[in-house]
């Protein structure tokens, strides 16, 4: 309970030295695009770029995301979705300590989110923790999806994920 009191005392610091940000809306507006929405939009963006081997322009992007998802989350907090996310952002940003935090609270929120578990996995394997990425691999074993694909093959070194 501390350690999850903790991690949602670190949030709240973090979310209120981005609160500065200007011109962004999170209205349930069907025709204005909440921060959350742009921020997934900018992340596709994103990795296009990096998948380009573009690794500036990606990571411009993911700055980005990343203000939005932080404002995102203070308005909204503590959804797995934006928690996902921003772990995602932040590790991509090689802040892999922190991008682990948000993952793990995420998890503390839906335990069984499948890009949350596939994507800690992913940090698992780019910090050298083998079994750790693993026992992210048995939680997604079961939900026939592309998250349990996708990370098998990281774990098994047939793919090269560029963390």
């Amino acid at each position: 309970m501390l350690k999850k009191y903790l991690i949602t005392l670190f949030l709240i610091f973090q979310v209120s030295a981005y609160s500065n940000a200007a011109g962004t809306s999170d209205s349930g507006s069907s025709k204005v695009k909440s921060n959350y929405d742009k921020a997934v939009s900018i992340i596709k963006s994103a990795k296009k770029y990096e998948k380009k081997g573009k690794k500036e322009k990606a990571n411009k992007r993911y700055e980005k995301a990343q203000k939005l998802l932080i404002i995102s989350n203070k308005k909204k907090p503590l959804q797995a979705d934006t928690l996902n996310y921003l772990g995602f952002t932040t590790r991509k940003l090689g802040d892999y300590e922190a991008g682990e935090k948000y993952y793990l609270l995420g998890l503390e929120i839906e335990p069984n989110h499948k890009g949350i578990n596939e994507y800690l996995g992913e940090l698992y394997v780019a910090t050298n923790r083998i079994n750790l990425a693993k026992e992210r691999l048995k939680v997604l074993e079961t939900c026939n999806c592309e998250e349990y694909d996708e990370l098998k093959e990281i774990i098994e070194g047939k793919k090269q994920s560029k963390y």
